[in-house]
């Protein structure tokens, strides 16, 4: 075969179970439909990855491949559309060539969550952004709102606010749902907090230029102007290729695994956010960790843990 191991997302799960297969001697390829880091790259702070008391997505997310790259060399750009599981191997289809290996490690983590609002699709690039990080330079001065109420949300008001964009976060409930530090630290800083709206409609001609909101409390609808919508409501498990081989799912959709990040498709396992749970760096860079060394169980191979 051309690997004994695969890896399939460039995120911390994927990186970190490069890491440790190369170090075990594990033959291994790992694929990125983009340029790596998942949906790290795109937090504009991460305060709670042990080691570092602050630091960006992106940045973080250098460290890790520049740490990989020291084993192995990523195939960024190439996007894995087909698996089959036979009883000797995995057969991998991506969109340049076919690949056999012993055991892949689904590591595809997570998509930003979408509103399914009128004017969202037509609007994405033109105002309408799920990354702070990306496109918060091009809103300073002006007038933007963030949907949300967790902490992704949170941090990327904070973040937007310091970029020296006017900022207001619209959430559909009375209460936050994000932790107290940064909920504190938002109204520290100035965010403008919108409690029990929903975001219905986003107009404009040829960019974002207001919002209509739905107060849920006192029922009235009213028009938001804006110049940018930054969505933050969550994310939803890149699972095609599981369901493709008959992975167990819940019902929500991740990649159901045992302690040992094994799926119920033999040679299959799974690692990071589209296992679901906690869904953080540090947890993913575990299973991740795990999963190739648990891998070595279908290769012939012994690894002491």
């Amino acid at each position: 075969m051309d690997y004994e191991l695969a890896i399939i997302g460039g995120g911390p799960a994927g990186y970190t179970a490069g890491i440790y297969a190369t170090r075990a001697g594990i033959k291994c390829v790992l694929f990125d439909l983009g340029y790596g880091g998942g949906l790290m790259a795109l937090s504009p702070e991460i305060e709670n990855y042990t080691g570092y008391p602050s630091i960006s997505g992106m940045a973080l997310g250098d460290k890790m491949r520049e740490h990989l790259e020291k084993y192995m060399t990523p195939n960024f750009g190439e996007t894995v559309e087909k698996l089959e599981v036979t009883e000797d191997e995995v057969r991998i289809k991506t969109n340049s060539k076919e690949y056999t290996a012993g055991a892949v490690i689904i590591a595809t983590g997570t998509v930003h969550r979408k509103l399914g609002i009128k004017g969202e699709a037509d609007l994405t690039g033109r105002g309408v952004s799920y990354c702070a990080t990306c496109d918060g330079p091009f809103f300073k001065g002006k007038k933007a709102i963030v949907v949300g109420g967790g902490n992704s949300a949170l941090i990327e008001a904070i973040a937007l606010k310091q970029m020296g964009v006017d900022i207001s976060l619209i959430h559909r409930r009375d209460v936050l749902r994000g932790e107290d530090a940064y909920k504190d630290r938002a109204v520290e800083v100035g965010v403008d907090i919108i409690y029990q709206t929903h975001v219905e409609e986003i107009m404009g001609e040829d960019k974002v230029e207001k919002v209509l909101v739905h107060n849920v409390k006192d029922q009235k609808k009213s028009e938001l102007k804006t110049s940018a919508v930054f969505v933050s409501i969550g994310e939803e498990p890149q699972n095609q290729l599981a369901k493709q081989i008959g992975c167990a799912l819940d019902d929500q959709g991740y990649i159901i695994t045992d302690k040992n990040q094994r799926t119920n498709v033999k040679r299959i396992y799974a690692a990071g956010d589209i296992t679901g749970g906690l869904r953080q760096i540090v947890t993913a860079c575990a299973e991740g960790a795990l999963a190739s060394l648990t891998s070595t169980e279908v290769l012939g191979k012994v690894y002491p843990y």
